[in-house]
Parts: C-alpha cells; structure tokens; sequence
C-alpha cells in the first residue's frame, strides 16, 4: 500500500465529502459519519499492521492533537469547525497528515529543509505590510526555531507545506473557519493562517519526545 497516496487521497476526499454531504446525496446532519467510519477504520487497521513504535506513535498523536484541536477551537476560538464541535475524524486525520510529512520529509535532502521556508518570507511581509496577516511574522519566527535548531528540520519545513495544502482545502470548502482577530493577541490572521503548519511542528516535536519517553531511549535522535 502507498501509504502516501491514501493519506492524501483520505484527507483530500474526506474533506469534500464532509463539507457538501457528498454534493447534497446525503442529509448534511449524516455527512460526516462516512469520513469518521473510513477514518477510523484505516486508522485501526493501520494500528493493528504496525511495530509497538508505530502504535505507540499513533496513540501519542491522539493524546495530543486531541485536546489541542479543543483547546483551540473551543476555548481560544481562533477557529470554527462547520457544525460546531470538531469532527470525530479530525484526530486521525492528523496521525495520517504526521505519516504523511514523515513519508515525504525523507524524499529531501536535509540541505534543503530552510531554503523550502524562503517562499513564506516574502509572503509574511506582505500580510504584515497590509494588516491581514501579522501573526504570520511570529509563527515565521516559530518555525524558523525549529527548522534551524529542533531535531527533525526535513520534518517541519514539509510539514509547513503539507498543512498550508490541506489547511488552504478545508477553508475553502468550509470545513472550518479561521478568525480573523486572533483572540487574546492583538494579533490578525489570514483564513487560513499562511504559516498554520507551525503548530504541526511542535505536535510533531511533542509526540516524537514522548515516542522517546516511551522506548526508554535518552534523547530524540537528529534526523540528519
């Protein structure tokens, strides 16, 4: 199985099929109930063909996605899922979306992990520049950090990419909504954010340490 292409196939289709109901085939209060079953369902089959690492790295994206994805639509409301509540495929939609980073991080060289980030600069001044987007300088900066200084660089300048695609595909087809005021800041923000992957970056810092934690190793190894 390529797991690449089912993961994109999985979230790009999945998407669709949630935010219009299957173009209208389906009662809208139902439509997300496909995209959970198939979600799960590879999520579970996934688990069930995976090493004790795989698993124990799939049940961490959980743990952790999971109450950051409520934290931040429901208490910080800095985005608005279409139906209220996140949806229940929403956190295997990230395991699938950190394997599918993971898959094409190791496709680049590490060279080009801080050259992928070029693009963003000029863009980042821009909504800075116009007041769309000023968040963008400070996630810029995050995700600099962590490019330049975290452990797994390949990971989080693909990840950027990765969750910009996905992220730029769900607003438009309304599976969720960004706030323009960023709540508690101050602070604008483009719908999507135009540097949103950077908090992929550190969920995907996260899970990795606790992966760490769990095989009893000392520390996360460099991916060099």
């Amino acid at each position: 199985m390529n797991r690449a292409w089912v993961y994109t196939g999985t979230i790009a289709i999945g998407l669709w099929f949630s935010a219009t109901a299957c173009n209208g085939l389906i009662e809208d209060g139902l439509a997300e109930w496909p995209v959970n079953l198939w979600c799960w369902g590879l999520f579970a089959w996934l688990f069930r063909n995976g090493d004790r690492k795989v698993r124990i790295e799939m049940l961490t994206v959980i743990a952790i996605a999971t109450p950051m994805e409520l934290f931040f639509s429901e208490v910080w409301l800095i985005y608005e899922y279409q139906r209220g509540l996140m949806p229940l495929f929403v956190p295997a939609g990230h395991y699938f979306l950190f394997d599918l980073g993971r898959i094409l991080s190791s496709k680049i060289e590490q060279a080009w992990a801080m050259p992928l980030l070029l693009p963003f600069v000029p863009l980042v001044a821009y909504g800075v520049w116009t007041g769309g987007d000023t968040s963008g300088f400070f996630l810029l900066l995050f995700v600099l950090a962590f490019t330049h200084w975290g452990p797994q660089p390949r990971l989080y300048a693909v990840m950027v990419w990765a969750a910009l695609a996905m992220e730029i595909l769900g607003t438009s087809l309304g599976n969720w909504t960004w706030a323009n005021e960023v709540p508690w800041t101050g602070l604008t923000a483009w719908n999507p954010p135009l540097l949103v992957g950077s908090f992929y970056c550190l969920g995907d810092l996260l899970v990795n340490l606790a992966v760490v934690k769990f095989e009893g190793k000392d520390h996360l190894e460099l991916n060099v």
